[in-house]
């Protein structure tokens, strides 16, 4: 008789495990994640810690009587950032941590939830490193017998040393006064700032600051055009130098100048490439194949060394490691530091270009106007379609001539335009991005010819 085997738990996505709750994710299954991720990785100590979605503290609860029944001992951190896991995954490895699972949903839905898990040294555990043989464990109902001696749940004793550490990247001495509007979207981030606070020389206009898992003003998403309005108007009314807002876990942050223009992630990429290699001439800065030009002009001219890598966080941090690199940026606004266990923060960016502009006694606008003049961008656009083969093949044939890279999608290059299609791993969508050589005509009149191309639109 044939075995029947489960299907692998929705939840568990490529690189974390996300789903709504309780029907795709609940506290039955968060205690099996427990245990799996124990029987798969067996490690002594494992950091815990949540976010602050309403489900979230019952979810962790679950989650860390599965590590406990499986003999592992727990140090909880509480309500915190996706990054502040990372720190004492990387950081405590000497007090006996090994690991790390953050129970946290970022910018998604209020009736989502999810995990991200890290296992010794803060590295990542994706579908292919763990969480499709977790979810085998599970599904197949081969998980093992609870342990003989429960594990022991400690307490950390504040955040002293994650607040050390990220500043750690400034020279405090040098930083001057700056007004700063700061929107946590009722996150995880305000905590932060309130630590960071008396320690730095800045005036904060904080903005949803209080964490709430309810979101009275929406899920934390500065992408959504209707939440970066909200720190441009607060910029402009203060007087601010710059606004800075974050998701819900804080591992992207997102920047606007001092007369509220968003600023796309691409410019802040180069920015602090710029900022890092002051500190280390020379050095291997890693980037994502959809926009190029702007990061590998100034890093060149920095002395720093571009390497471009497929875009996503496992990636990233597995090329890091390979070629030490002292910093890897997405244009997404994922922002990863060599020191920071090779991991994404979304409190370093920030500090770094207040540091710059302290530096250098500009604006942010200064520091970005020029880049944005050299290579304008036609922001990443999502279409839907019904075949995204058929809408890649026809874009690869219809630019036969240009220089191809397929890096991560399809990567096209001209000598006055470029561009990066790539497909959606979780939809039927096609991101499309298009940066020029000064010329913002060009860059128009290609983003529409490929739009249209896409969309299977007449090409006039």
């Amino acid at each position: 008789m044939t075995q029947t085997i489960s299907p692998i738990p929705p939840c568990f996505k490529a690189y974390d495990i996300r789903g709504r709750v309780p029907d795709q994710l609940n506290q039955p299954l968060a205690r099996d994640i427990g245990r799996a991720y124990a029987a798969l990785f067996s490690p002594r100590k494992i950091a815990v810690g949540h976010d602050i979605r309403l489900s979230s503290p019952s979810l962790t609860e679950a989650l860390i009587s599965g590590l406990l029944d499986s003999g592992v001992d727990v140090l909880e951190l509480g309500l915190c950032g996706t990054e502040e896991i990372y720190h004492a995954a990387f950081s405590l490895e000497s007090e006996g941590v090994d690991g790390g699972i953050v129970v946290t949903a970022s910018h998604n839905p209020a009736d989502y939830n999810g995990m991200k898990l890290v296992t010794s040294g803060a590295r990542p555990v994706t579908g292919e490193s763990g969480l499709q043989k977790m979810a085998e464990l599970i599904v197949g109902d081969t998980l093992p017998a609870l342990a003989a001696e429960k594990g022991r749940r400690s307490r950390v004793a504040g955040k002293d040393a994650y607040i050390r550490h990220l500043l750690g990247y400034v020279d405090r001495a040098a930083l001057k006064p700056l007004k700063l509007v700061v929107n946590s979207g009722n996150g995880c981030a305000g905590a932060i700032i309130d630590l960071l606070q008396p320690h730095l020389p800045f005036t904060f206009i904080k903005a949803h600051h209080e964490p709430d898992g309810s979101f009275p003003h929406g899920v934390p998403n500065p992408l959504l055009p209707e939440k970066r309005e909200e720190t441009a108007r607060l910029v402009r009314e203060h007087g601010a130098d710059l606004g800075i807002a974050w998701d819900g876990d804080f591992d992207r942050c997102f920047f606007w100048d001092a007369q509220g223009n968003f600023i796309e992630g691409y410019y802040i990429v180069g920015l602090l490439a710029l900022e890092l290699l002051s500190q280390e001439p020379g050095g291997t800065i890693l980037h994502d194949p959809r926009l190029v030009w702007n990061t590998r002009e100034l890093v060149q001219a920095a002395g720093g060394i571009p390497i471009m890598t497929r875009t996503g966080h496992a990636f990233i941090k597995q090329r890091m490691r390979q070629e030490d690199a002292i910093y890897g940026g997405e244009m997404s606004a994922h922002h990863y530091f060599r020191d920071f266990g090779y991991c994404d923060s979304g409190m370093i960016p920030w500090l770094l270009i207040c540091s710059l502009l302290c530096r250098r006694n500009t604006t942010f606008a200064e520091l970005v106007q020029g880049r944005m003049a050299a290579y304008p961008v036609s922001g990443e656009i999502n279409s839907v379609v019904n075949d995204p083969d058929a809408a890649m093949a026809r874009v690869k044939a219809h630019f036969i001539e240009g220089e191809k890279d397929f890096t991560d999608g399809l990567s096209v290059t001209f000598p006055q335009f470029r561009f990066n299609i790539r497909q959606s791993n979780t939809e039927p969508l096609l991101r499309l991005n298009v940066e020029s050589r000064h010329d913002p005509v060009l860059l128009a009149e290609k983003t529409a010819e490929l739009l249209a191309l896409i969309r299977e639109e007449q090409i006039i």
